[in-house]
């Protein structure tokens, strides 16, 4: 696929603002960038994270109760560090800092609860064709993600709940790689559709139905439209 950026997006929700700025802010020390309203009484507060976006989703009216998805840790890489520092938000996600190149990390990485790893290193070698590069691992620019057998693990139905619920990939062409990923088996989450000026997004599933968008930014792209090439 054609990215328009290497660094892969995290997305959470949340109903408790305050406490959560303060730590992502202070404690974990990402740099506010800007507030977008989302609508539907959303609003996201996006940060900076070693050239990924931490998106703090605040929604107004209380979030539905669910299972946790299974995007089960992020983890920041920080020069400087001499040892892995393990925190967790006011709402309980679990988020490690850690030494530059510590498990290959060079930017961020995301520890994946899954019920049957086979499906899912077939969906992220194949689906997404991502590169594993070692058992289990998969490098998507410069993110990686760990995938762990979970017997804990459920199906993810709901993405506007509490916790650590989507990745963003920023590409080129929205509605190529979404045909595409679909083409090539990929559960479709939601058509492609235009926000505004901003961006034209689409989501899909991976097998346990855990949420990733694909986005095509303006900011990123110069452009909405497809490719007239394709």
């Amino acid at each position: 696929m054609e990215l328009a950026k290497d660094h892969i997006d995290v997305g959470l929700f949340t109903n408790n603002l305050e406490p959560m700025l303060a730590f992502w802010q202070q404690d974990v020390g990402l740099a506010f960038e800007e507030l977008l309203p989302t609508g539907g009484g959303n609003r996201q507060h996006r940060h900076a994270m070693n050239g990924s976006v931490l998106k703090l989703n605040h929604a107004r009216d209380p979030l539905p109760e669910a299972p946790p998805s299974g995007y089960r840790e992020l983890l920041i890489a920080r020069a400087g560090l001499a040892a892995p520092r393990e925190l967790r938000d006011p709402d309980g996600n679990r988020v490690t800092l850690v030494p530059l190149g510590h498990r290959g990390i060079v930017a961020i990485g995301v520890r994946f609860g899954v019920c049957d790893l086979e499906a899912f290193r077939r969906f992220f070698g194949h689906t997404l064709q991502l590169p594993e590069v070692s058992p289990g691992v998969f490098e998507w620019g410069d993110t990686l993600f760990f995938l762990e057998q979970d017997p804990a693990a459920l199906r993810t139905e709901e993405m506007r709940a509490p916790g650590f619920r989507y990745i963003t990939v920023q590409v080129r062409d929205v509605e190529k790689e979404h045909a595409a990923f679909l083409q090539r088996g990929a559960e479709e989450g939601r058509a492609p559709v235009t926000l505004g000026a901003t961006a034209r997004i689409s989501f899909i599933r991976d097998p346990d139905g855990n949420w990733i968008e694909v986005s095509q930014r303006a900011s990123l792209t110069g452009t909405l439209e497809p490719d007239p090439a394709r």
